[in-house]
């Protein structure tokens, strides 16, 4: 969407908030012997408690109430109470909803308690592209030119990106134009982001996969190989200078 008034922009920020905390306090609460589902539960009580609804269920009807993947899973993972987090698990979060008809989304991947696995290095890559890819965008920029960014990025920290997932216009609903920021280089790609757009920027950064497979549940994605993927993502509105990060309150960058 775009940003035609400051009743736009305050309904905004309102949901952006709502989904910035929910994922902050769900990374606090998670712990080792916890199962996934109770993990959603938790993420369920706080959305309602900001008067938001969680927006993979009302537009696809997704079996939970937010996207919880652990490990080799990348995107989607249904909450289950057979997948019980240990320590030294990756887990990637993503909370999006709906909140007075404004909509906003946001993930984030980390280590759980002590790095008995090194994916520490994964997991900071990811957000410190993030970082730099968001404050590169502005009105008039490629979208092209940000994938490259990232990919370039990445490959710089000794890392891939998956090539399948993808960013996304969001403001009125989930899923919005433009309808895909990729993060590699797409030549064929020639969309510019627009000034007071509002959209989600995400980073897939993985070890050594470059697609996300789906699995037999038919929601959650994952890697073939084994791979492990880290993803950070913000919604944030486009101006001519620096971008206004709607949901900074989900403290991701705090280690940046």
């Amino acid at each position: 969407m775009s940003i035609t008034s400051q009743t736009d922009l305050f309904n905004l920020r309102k949901a952006s908030e709502a989904v910035a905390l929910t994922l902050r306090q769900m990374r606090d609460y998670a712990r080792p012997g916890m199962t996934t589902r109770e993990l959603d539960h938790y993420g369920a009580a706080l959305l309602q408690s900001y008067g938001a609804r969680s927006a993979p269920f009302l537009t696809y009807g997704f079996p939970g109430h937010t996207c919880i993947s652990v490990n080799h899973d990348v995107a989607h993972g249904i909450p289950s109470d057979k997948v019980v987090l240990a320590e030294g698990d990756l887990i990637n979060i993503d909370v999006s909803a709906e909140l007075n008809g404004y909509w906003a989304d946001n993930g984030g991947s980390f280590v759980l308690g002590r790095d008995i696995h090194q994916r520490g290095a994964l997991v900071d890559a990811s957000k410190k592209i993030l970082h730099k890819a968001i404050h590169n965008i502005h009105g008039g920029v490629r979208i092209a030119d940000i994938g490259r960014l990232i990919e370039t990025e990445a490959r710089k920290a000794g890392f891939t990106v998956l090539r399948n997932l993808v960013g996304h216009g969001i403001g009125r609903s989930l899923h919005e134009a433009p309808h895909e920021i990729p993060c590699y280089y797409d030549r064929h790609n020639h969309e510019r982001f627009r000034k007071n757009s509002v959209v989600a920027v995400e980073t897939f950064i993985s070890t050594r996969a470059t697609l996300a497979h789906q699995k037999n549940d038919g929601w959650t994605l994952t890697t073939r190989d084994k791979s492990f993927v880290a993803q950070h993502e913000h919604t944030i509105v486009i101006t001519d200078g620096p971008p206004i990060i709607l949901t900074e309150a989900n403290q991701v960058w705090d280690t940046v």
